[in-house]
């Protein structure tokens, strides 16, 4: 799975450079879509972005997203967050529109962004506009790219507003609706996506970090599935469950924490989504032999 870091999307449009935002505030800018056309019928392998980009498209695309394809002519707004991967096709020639791209620390001085359906599964990322809609959308564009190249020393917090109205505006009209992707490699594909989302949580590097998705359901949420498809596919391609693989990767996360950091059992608990520490130390010996104050102790010794 290729990662897009903000250095990596920003060598494609060295004029922009990211000196304009302070760095104190997170990453904001916007581009138009000419400016970033791939070639037509191209089709990209999926990549994961590590920040979040707001996007108004005007023309012929597929959008790939999770193990949907979702056709869209017209304009379009499509919402992307760093957990999930996409990729986009471009089908005609003629493509116009703009992108927003925003770190989270950017927003969450605000709001938290994470808390916007838009921002929380395929299911509500791809909004289709009509024309009075789509020129609604594209002044605010517009109205954005002035505030942003002026002097106003207020400004982040004038975008932030703006952007804000825009996803309020987008959660208002009603969603696209994707068709499942078919073929021999769709139980692959979505538990490769299964898998790259478990991962995603990890490492834990400060007990503010929580683990956001602890259950097969919040993941066939994220993806936009029923979670007895996410089951099926995950058991077709690894021939276990869905909770065995996450149980296995936090009982892997709890042993590095345990080993590593002086953090006390409800800390990393905590850290682990486990609402009590009890809890956390009853899944850690069923699936280890081990209470965790005695494993700890163990490796100490």
């Amino acid at each position: 799975m290729r990662i897009v870091e903000l250095d990596s999307f920003y060598k494609h449009f060295p004029e922009k450079g990211r000196e304009g935002t302070p760095t104190h505030i997170g990453n904001f800018n916007i581009f138009k879509i000419e400016d970033i056309l791939t070639p037509r019928g191209s089709k990209l392998s999926y990549s994961r972005r590590v920040f979040y980009k707001v996007s108004l498209v005007v023309g012929h695309s597929k959008i790939h997203y999770a193990d949907q394809c979702i056709e869209v002519e017209g304009s379009v707004l499509v919402f992307t967050n760093p957990m999930v991967p996409y990729f986009w096709e471009r089908i005609s020639d003629e493509q116009s529109g703009f992108l927003c791209v925003f770190t989270e620390d950017f927003f969450n001085r605000f709001e938290n962004i994470k808390d916007y359906p838009v921002f929380q599964d395929a299911a509500n990322a791809i909004v289709p506009v009509n024309e009075t809609e789509a020129l609604y959308f594209v002044a605010l564009f517009e109205k954005m790219i002035s505030e942003l190249s002026g002097d106003y020393a207020y400004k982040y917090d004038l975008l932030r507003n703006q952007l804000t109205e825009m996803i309020h505006a987008a959660q208002k009209l009603k969603p696209a609706v994707g068709e499942p992707h078919i073929g021999s490699n769709a139980a692959d594909r979505t538990t490769h996506l299964f898998k790259e989302l478990l991962e995603r949580q990890f490492p834990i590097d400060f007990i503010s970090q929580v683990v956001q998705l602890r259950s097969a359901a919040d993941f066939a949420g994220q993806l936009n599935l029923h979670v007895n498809h996410l089951n099926k596919c995950v058991r077709e391609v690894t021939g276990r469950t869905t909770s065995q693989l996450i149980s296995e990767r936090i009982l892997q996360e709890a042993k590095i924490l345990l080993k590593s950091t002086d953090w006390n059992i409800a800390e990393i608990a905590w850290s682990l989504a486990f609402k009590e520490s009890n809890h956390f130390s009853a899944f850690f010996k069923t699936h280890s032999g081990l209470s965790p104050a005695k494993f700890r102790s163990t490796q100490n010794d």
